[in-house]
């Protein structure tokens, strides 16, 4: 059975002092037991939040796909790890549109993090324009196919998804529960055609769309919905913690 799971992205935000107002709020002694909490804060609190929390995961936004060496700006997973990382995201659709990471890129990271022993989340998700022409299961299908889907069925089952639809992003369009029990209900299937039933019902599988406090419930009753990948209400306290009180 897949895990649930709760991940925060906080992107470019929230300074030193603003993070720890909202993990005060948090109340992390009412997470459930069964609900994996994650947050990915700013690099440079990495190492401060991994020191302080205990039932919340801390991860990175972003690494490279390479060791080290002369890669200016750059962070290894080996210098993530030694502050106290342990899941990264990969493939989140600010990276694709914003600095050009290809399907072919991420997959160079998706191995890097495979040899690497390292976590991560795979991001995947389809914009406006492809949404509107009807090809958005193509779409997210080649996303998995050319980045994801040359993984082992051992080094699969540990994977994480994380459905975006774009178009639901800060646009002021949502998605419904039904569209996005329908994409991911199709992850799934296409998890189970490449790997196996098995593979598939253990990989967990987020929505990544603007998930909050009034549309969590609905979102995580859905059959193939595993939890969210949540950026703007994952910098409010209580919504924040009203999300992972959801399932």
């Amino acid at each position: 059975m897949a895990q649930k799971i709760v991940a925060g992205n906080w992107k470019m935000n929230l300074g030193k002092e603003e993070k720890m107002e909202l993990l005060k709020g948090l109340k992390l002694s009412d997470i459930p037991n069964d609900v994996n909490a994650i947050v990915f804060p700013t690099s440079l609190y990495i190492s401060d939040l991994a020191k302080s929390l205990t039932k919340i995961e801390v991860g990175v936004q972003n690494f490279s796909n390479q060791n080290n060496g002369a890669f200016t700006g750059e962070i290894s997973i080996s210098q993530i790890k030694s502050v106290g990382a342990t899941i990264g995201l990969i493939g989140h659709s600010e990276r694709r549109a914003y600095y050009q990471e290809n399907n072919a890129f991420l997959k160079s990271k998706v191995d890097h993090a495979i040899n690497e022993q390292f976590k991560f989340i795979f991001c995947c998700g389809e914009p406006l324009s492809i949404r509107e022409s009807g090809q958005e299961f193509l779409f997210v299908k080649n996303q998995l196919q050319e980045s994801l889907f040359h993984l082992s069925a051992e080094e699969m089952m540990n994977g994480i998804i994380a459905y975006e639809p774009v178009w639901a992003i800060g646009t002021g369009v949502t998605a419904s529960s039904e569209q996005a029990e329908d994409m991911h209900k199709s992850i799934r299937s296409w998890i189970e055609e490449k790997y196996t039933v098995e593979v598939a019902n253990s990989v967990s599988i987020l929505y990544g769309g603007s998930c909050k406090p009034s549309n969590a419930k609905e979102l995580f009753a859905c059959p193939n919905v595993d939890g969210g990948l949540i950026g703007g209400a994952s910098l409010n306290a209580s919504d924040f913690h009203a999300i992972i009180n959801s399932f």
